[in-house]
């Protein structure tokens, strides 16, 4: 884990680094507001622990500044104990609020826990292949393909994002007539972007190679 961290004193920030490296959590230092807002444009960090009392700019501004372009998960981490600065760094969309002094195993704790909150399961993919039903399913629904439709169509996704050639799809297509022509893989081709909604001239998933065949693009 990579976690930004924006704190003044230096002592109390080498002694978290420190403690939180024991744990896989790479843990950088900025005790510049402005450098570190600069630095959070242009790298990638999973978490930021944020104190609120900090010289130039006050650590609520902060907030609203990272808000602007980034929604990374923050731990405000202060020693001001007005309820009213706990509120507004909800409001302003830090993702917990941990007062000073407190013990950096809990720290750690609610690191882990915030960065897995905001973990996104992995995206379902469009496509689905049922090789024991020879089905293939499009957005969780079963597309109505012949034999021949369903060997070219599944070939093209087992070999994603990998150019294959319209002699390949006639040899890998066992439904296909000894007089099929490579102008039949293009007809098929033509049948299975009608029935997925891919437009012709500017197809999403199965993209034209110039010279070559096709490409299916998950």
């Amino acid at each position: 884990m990579k976690v930004a961290m924006i704190e003044d004193d230096i002592e109390l920030a080498e002694i978290l680094s420190e403690y939180l490296k024991k744990y896989g959590i790479d843990v950088t230092n900025f005790d510049d507001p402005y450098v570190a807002i600069s630095a959070m444009r242009i790298e990638d960090f999973d978490a930021l622990i944020l104190d609120l009392t900090l010289p130039e700019m006050d650590g609520l501004d902060i907030l609203k500044k990272i808000r602007e372009f980034s929604d990374i998960p923050v731990i405000i981490s202060s020693a001001r104990s007005d309820l009213s600065d706990k509120v507004i760094g909800l409001e302003l969309g830090a993702d917990d609020y941990l007062p000073k002094p407190y013990d950096p195993k809990e720290l750690e704790a609610r690191l882990k826990a915030i960065t897995r909150r905001r973990t996104k399961p992995p995206k379902e993919p469009d496509f689905k292949i049922y090789k024991n039903r020879r089905e293939i399913h499009f957005k969780s629904k079963p597309l109505h393909l012949t034999p021949a439709e369903y060997e070219v169509l599944g070939y093209l996704i087992e070999h994603q994002n990998q150019p294959v050639d319209r002699e390949e799809l006639l040899y890998a297509c066992e439904n296909l007539s000894e007089n099929a022509s490579e102008k039949t893989i293009d007809v098929i081709i033509s049948r299975i972007r009608q029935k997925i909604g891919d437009e012709p001239k500017n197809p999403r998933y199965i993209q034209s190679v110039r010279g070559i065949g096709y490409k299916f693009v998950p």
